[in-house]
């Protein structure tokens, strides 16, 4: 079929998707009623349904007295027994597909189960969605007569007690349908090739050819994969290289650190930005309108979604129905790959209720609170974002971890940020940044007053591509793997600061 062809036909599909998503904006109580009642009914028959007795739920609450709040490490067992065949236990039909998470750079990985449902009432759903609402908010579009160069994992799909395990982004691609394929770049095979550097290689060479309309993929990495792509071409930017490039679609981490490269990679104002919200759990909101950092809560995926109080305690625990505006919440979600009341350790704040948008603003687990600051990562992706645009700076990657209090000393946060661009004053970037995050954040400000818990931040300058070489030690490389940006221990900010140290002695 030709491209202006598949184009058109695609585009009329995508936007009849449209009606469907007015309706769950119009009734958002009802359709999450009808997705919990579904999950229920189609899991009575399972462990997990026979242990809670899925036949006599009949509501909401009786579902949240009767399941209980889980984290990974409290199905872990029941994973490791699907993962080597047994089949029934979360979930009615067979799960033979395994997500390894790379949300963390730790040496211990999660298996996220990942069902033929999700796949394809959800990732597969979800980025018809993600099209079609970029569609609806720009009716002129072109992007389906070229390819989305896509950046996915660097693992392979293993195999092991019928059983598959790798990154999500090399499950969702090595079971794409045709038509996702038939607009993508690079092809499966090269997205698939384990070793990092090997695979930018082979997409460079692979899409340099192609006429590439929008990316997607981690800020992070994609940004690594398009400096070499400037490099090798000797062009000036992006556009230059492929000149009916219109949007990238972003997601994994904050894109604040990052806006500023991105402004000088697609030097154009008509250059569109759309972020997404997933993760290996499922696919769960998507950016809806143009120039917005709000993200449309996707309600009728399969998933089932509750929130407590980011701060409180899980007794607090609220269906959407009952969510309040600006209030940071942590989300449990069930899903159809057999998660149930699954603490993802994600954290959103609402902001509208009508339709339900969200806004994500760190995770239960990395925030600095060593001395009352309670300080989270969107108060610090902020204060960079506004000290980098006040200092004509611009920063790759940074990690932060406490100075703890000695018995005369009184405690700080040690930043470590590897610079694209260093400011001209580094002393005046410190204090700018700490102002900007007195004013983002009340009890950080409370613990700077005359210094009466925390000092002023420390700096130390990375070296370039410290945390590259720090994610490639670890094999960490490419796909969804994260730096760990805010820490209550030193064991991150240390580790790196000695492999610094190295460099510089060498």
């Amino acid at each position: 079929m030709p491209i202006p062809i598949f184009n058109s036909v695609a585009s009329f599909f995508l936007k009849r998707r449209i009606s469907q998503i007015e309706l769950f904006k119009d009734y958002p109580i009802e359709v999450q009623q009808e997705v919990l009642r579904k999950l229920v009914v189609y899991s009575i028959d399972t462990e997990i349904g026979k242990k809670n007795d899925f036949k006599t739920i009949a509501s909401y609450d009786d579902f949240k007295e009767r399941v209980p709040i889980v984290s990974y490490e409290d199905i872990y067992a029941d994973i490791e027994r699907n993962r080597k065949g047994e089949q029934n236990i979360f979930w009615r039909t067979s799960v033979k597909w395994f997500a390894k998470s790379s949300g963390t750079t730790n040496d211990k990985s999660k298996f996220i189960p990942i069902s033929f449902e999700s796949l394809e009432d959800c990732h597969y759903k979800a980025g018809k969605d993600m099209l079609s609402l970029y569609f609806n908010n720009n009716i002129n579009s072109q992007l389906l007569a070229g390819k989305c160069l896509r950046l996915g994992g660097s693992k392979d799909i293993y195999e092991n007690n019928s059983s598959y395990y790798g990154d999500l982004s090399a499950i969702i691609i090595d079971n794409l349908p045709f038509w996702a394929e038939l607009s993508s770049t690079p092809s499966s095979k090269v997205s698939l090739i384990p070793e990092w550097e090997q695979k930018v290689e082979a997409i460079i060479n692979e899409s340099l050819s192609q006429k590439v309309t929008s990316f997607a993929g981690v800020p992070s990495w994609m940004l690594s994969l398009l400096q070499k792509v400037i490099e090798k071409t000797g062009r000036n930017n992006v556009i230059d290289i492929w000149n009916d490039c219109e949007v990238y679609f972003h997601g994994g981490v904050s894109f604040e650190p990052y806006k500023n490269l991105y402004k000088k990679l697609f030097p154009s104002k008509d250059f569109k930005y759309f972020e997404i919200y997933n993760a290996s759990e499922g696919f769960f909101a998507i950016q809806d309108q143009n120039e917005s950092s709000e993200l449309l809560l996707m309600l009728d995926y399969g998933i089932f979604y509750e929130f407590y109080p980011a701060n409180g305690s899980e007794q607090e625990i609220v269906s959407l129905a009952d969510v309040k505006l600006n209030l940071n919440y942590a989300m449990v979600i069930t899903t159809n790959s057999g998660l149930w009341r699954y603490k993802i350790g994600d954290t959103v704040k609402f902001t509208c209720l009508n339709p339900y948008r969200i806004k994500i603003t760190g995770r239960t687990k990395h925030f600095i609170n060593v001395f009352g600051e309670e300080l989270v990562i969107e108060n610090a992706e902020k204060a960079l974002s506004l000290t980098s645009e006040l200092t004509k700076s611009s920063i790759s990657d940074y990690t932060v971890g406490p100075v703890f209090m000695g018995s005369k000393t009184k405690g700080s946060h040690e930043w470590l940020i590897e610079f694209d661009k260093q400011p001209n004053d580094l002393n005046k970037f410190m204090e700018i940044l700490d102002l900007n995050l007195q004013s983002l954040n009340s009890d950080y400000e409370a613990k700077r007053y005359r210094s009466s818990t925390l000092e002023l931040p420390i700096l130390v300058v990375a070296r370039k591509n410290l945390f590259y070489d720090w994610l490639s030690s670890k094999n960490k490389l490419g796909g969804q793997n994260k730096i760990p940006r805010l820490s209550n221990s030193r064991e991150f900010i240390e580790e790196l600061i000695s492999m610094n140290q190295e460099t510089a002695f060498k």
